[in-house]
């Protein structure tokens, strides 16, 4: 089934693999597994950051950018219910680490362009369900938004997400105890946005703007895009910029311990 969700898609321009009767070239199996083997990205180099610790109260903690030394920021893709079909080419291509935070209804309208960018190396994790405002709804609510999201994006990708993006960056202390029931071990914000095929206050449009206020790029900023058409443009755009500055994406999962959803194992404590 996996094949179905990415090859049925070559107009896309989304990756494809091809069997024909005579080929001399790579095995089947090894196209596939070139295709479908999940991506690995550079870890940070010791010593150049600060592993975020979990919080002390045992709730999902709340993360808008990762202390490091590193001239890295952390490309974040939210809600798709848009897209730009070269986008997930390009990604491949310019190998660029990105997480996307996916709103659960559309996969049924889109679970292979997703397929797509998982198998390019990005994280599905959990926007909600529909994309409310999380701090005007009970506790009920929100549980069905939070666990019916981590369900679905489970039940088609294969992997239970283990951070939330509340829309919005809209949350209460229900929504980290409701997202802790539902498996979510850290609430992901966003230290800095790129209005990408929208405008920002101040920035015009596809204009970049910092929460704090400031200009241009820091080191472990986390940097809010969402999936709109002209997505593979403005990356490009983007990706211009931060290399221009001196810096590169990096991926914020390999920044984040497993305890809070990342990839980072721990040393075990030693009493």
């Amino acid at each position: 089934m996996v094949a179905a969700g990415v090859f049925g898609v070559a107009a896309g321009g989304w990756p494809v693999v091809a069997a024909q009767a005579g080929d001399s070239g790579p095995s089947m199996r090894t196209q596939l597994a070139s295709v479908l083997g999940d991506r690995t990205w550079a870890t940070p180099k010791p010593g150049s950051w600060t592993m975020p610790k979990p919080a002390p109260n045992g709730l999902p903690l709340v993360i808008n950018r990762i202390e490091t030394q590193e001239r890295v920021v952390f490309l974040t893709i939210d809600d798709g219910y848009t897209y730009d079909s070269e986008f997930v080419d390009l990604v491949r291509k310019e190998g660029v680490p990105i997480m996307t935070f996916l709103t659960s209804t559309y996969i049924k309208g889109q679970g292979q362009y997703f397929w797509a960018m998982r198998n390019a190396g990005s994280p599905m994790e959990n926007h909600t369900i529909s994309h409310p405002n999380m701090a005007t709804l009970g506790a009920e609510a929100q549980k069905k938004e939070i666990c019916g999201a981590s369900d679905a994006i489970e039940k088609q990708y294969g992997r239970r997400p283990g951070i939330f993006r509340p829309p919005f960056g809209s949350f209460n202390q229900t929504t980290l105890q409701v997202a802790k029931d539902c498996g979510i071990k850290s609430v992901m914000l966003w230290s800095a946005e790129f209005y990408n095929g929208t405008s920002g206050p101040g920035v015009g449009y596809n204009g970049f703007a910092r929460g704090d206020g400031g200009k241009g790029f820091k080191p472990g900023d986390i940097i809010l895009m969402h999936y709109r058409k002209g997505l593979a443009q403005e990356l490009r755009m983007i990706l211009g910029w931060i290399r221009q500055a001196g810096f590169r994406p990096a991926a914020v999962e390999n920044y984040l311990p497993a305890s809070l959803g990342g990839n980072v194992r721990e040393k075990p404590a030693h009493g």
